[in-house]
């Protein structure tokens, strides 16, 4: 690998080699790595891109990378994975997209995952999305996501997008079943004049299903967020919907998040908050001998942890 395409898998999946355990990288369109353990198999799909990932039942304490790197501008890429993730298993999935673009032409990756997590298992999910390069060509990410959490399983989504994409429309749906649970924390940083929407829908189906979502966003220059998370509770069941944003300069945020109750025994709670950094949290840390600018980005980093 060159220069380029070690620091898109550094920044996506926290590669500085190739993993030990289960991998698939895809590059440009192609899968240009992989290897499976005895526990997790992945396979390609034969009728549309993407892979399979198959993680057998009871397995323990395993992982799987799946990144993806566009390095050429002009790429257009389209995926499908599935993922069956196998009663109780207990497994860490890192995947994400990076994209260098230093030409005219808009380079994009899009890609509609879907999630079986069956009875008992535990899934721990990481998603990054990451852009660079000097060309005037657009760095674009669409990702759909849809997530089944079986009986009594648990499901961690973690979202980060904090760099370098011009556009990025996220949608995700959820079915959480009895005792089932699913936490997603989105974090996004926009800047310039980027675009950031995102687009979620958690339905509570079953007896103390519960789902809790956490958005944390910092929007910079001219750039733009719209967040609407909403969560439907069908019976005896709890959510929290939780949205946070700073914003700056001219920026735009839209915060919508929306709760609906089809049950008496539903227990659901939104809230919303969005405000400009406090001035004296950055009297404060100027006093301690920061700038203002590093009392700013200090500010920011630790928002968005």
């Amino acid at each position: 690998m060159n220069v380029v395409e070690k620091r898109l898998l550094r920044e996506v999946a926290d590669l500085h080699d190739m993993p030990a355990g289960a991998y698939n990288i895809r590059k440009d369109g192609q899968g240009v790595g992989r290897q499976n353990t005895e526990n997790i198999e992945i396979k390609t799909k034969t009728d549309k891109p993407g892979i399979d990932i198959i993680i057998k039942p009871g397995t323990k304490g395993e992982s799987v990378h799946i990144p993806v790197i566009i390095t050429e501008s002009g790429i257009e890429d389209m995926v499908y994975n599935n993922f069956d993730i196998g009663e109780g298993s207990e497994v860490l999935i890192v995947a994400g997209c990076g994209i260098h673009n230093s030409g005219s032409k808009k380079s994009q990756h899009d890609g509609i995952h879907h999630f079986i997590i069956r009875k008992g298992a535990r899934v721990h999910y990481v998603e990054k999305h990451y852009g660079e390069g000097e060309g005037a060509g657009e760095r674009v990410l669409n990702p759909k996501t849809i997530i089944e959490v079986e009986e009594g399983a648990y499901a961690e989504f973690e979202l980060v997008q904090l760099k370098g994409v011009d556009s990025t429309r996220r949608s995700t749906e959820a079915k959480i079943h009895k005792n089932g649970h699913l936490l997603i924390t989105e974090r996004l940083l926009t800047h310039k004049k980027q675009y950031a929407e995102s687009d979620m829908v958690v339905e509570l189906l079953g007896e103390d299903s519960t789902t809790q979502i956490i958005s944390r966003s910092v929007a910079q220059d001219d750039s733009q967020q719209v967040f609407y998370p909403r969560v439907i509770g069908m019976n005896k069941c709890r959510g929290h919907v939780q949205c946070d944003a700073i914003i700056m300069d001219r920026a735009v945020v839209r915060a919508i998040p929306e709760i609906a109750a089809h049950h008496t025994d539903a227990q659901l709670v939104h809230e919303a908050a969005i405000g400009k950094i406090a001035g004296e949290q950055i009297i404060k840390l100027m006093s301690m001998g920061l700038t203002e600018q590093v009392a700013e980005e200090t500010i920011l980093q630790g928002f968005l942890k």
